[in-house]
């Protein structure tokens, strides 16, 4: 057991590249904002010709042999972002028990004090990262030609939410260890649905994995309120600023997430109910 846990150790916090690890503005691997804005701005480019492209076409019907490799890249797509986000998720806990140095330093990283280094930020860019990967899922859904995934929510998402990642980093800003956890851990659980339905077993707790995502953001206000206090009556908490930019998609996400619960699930107890 000793064993398992000091390899766990190295390898998710003590390895020279995620110990050693520092974001720098223009240096590191994404870390400008001509590469935020030219993903952007790519992402919502190709989303659209292909939407405009590919969805109207009259040629819907995919021979078998289409529809089973579309199915099998969907499920190893899935597969990876499972086991990736799961590895995100104790990754960034166990970092960030090993660097805090108290536990207020969860909520507030000292103003001018934290730069963007050490294993918790590792993770952070690496789930910073892990948003490209997850604009594979709007390429697949519109292979399959499946609109009714293809949402405003799904593209808004996935647009605004790698901004926030970058946010993240570039501004040292608090709350990001528990941003991280919260979120892999989400899309952990989130994946595996979708990984599942790709193999032809539709889980039963579709609804709990919205349920999951609309916890998560009125959990991120809750949190938001405890920086704040530790920023206005302490030395300040870095990165504040980026948090009402957070905290505005934050509360967009969970009106559009309760509206879909809304429309989902409480018209389905209506009908079952008439029934």
């Amino acid at each position: 057991m000793e064993f398992i846990l000091a390899n766990m150790r190295y390898w998710l916090i003590e390895h020279p590249l995620i110990s050693q690890f520092e974001w720098k503005q223009g240096q590191t691997l994404g870390a400008s904002t001509q590469f935020l804005l030219t993903t952007v701005l790519t992402y919502l480019s190709l989303t659209f010709i292909l939407y405009t492209t590919l969805i109207p076409t009259k040629s819907t019907a995919k021979t078998s042999s289409t529809s089973s490799t579309l199915r099998l890249i969907s499920t190893i797509h899935n597969l990876i972002l499972v086991i990736l986000s799961f590895i995100m998720a104790v990754g960034c806990t166990i970092s960030t028990i090993s660097q805090m140095p108290n536990y207020r330093w969860i909520f507030c990283f000292p103003s001018n004090q934290t730069p963007p280094r050490g294993p918790v930020f590792f993770w952070a860019y690496v789930f910073y990262l892990s948003k490209l990967l997850e604009f594979v899922d709007t390429l697949l859904i519109i292979l399959s030609k499946d609109t009714r995934r293809l949402s405003f929510l799904h593209v808004y998402h996935h647009a605004v939410v790698i901004i926030i990642c970058y946010l993240w980093l570039h501004a040292s800003q608090s709350l990001t260890p528990l941003a991280v956890v919260t979120n892999a851990t989400v899309h952990t659980l989130m994946y595996a649905y979708y990984m599942m339905c790709t193999l032809g077993k539709r889980p039963p707790w579709k609804r709990v994995v919205t349920d999951c995502q609309i916890v998560q953001f009125k959990l991120s206000f809750g949190v938001l309120v405890v920086m704040l206090w530790f920023h206005f009556t302490g030395n300040g908490c870095s990165g504040a600023w980026g948090w009402v930019f957070n905290a505005v998609f934050n509360a967009s996400l969970l009106a559009l997430f309760t509206s879909f619960h809304t429309k989902n699930y409480a018209t389905r107890g209506k009908d079952k109910k008439k029934m």
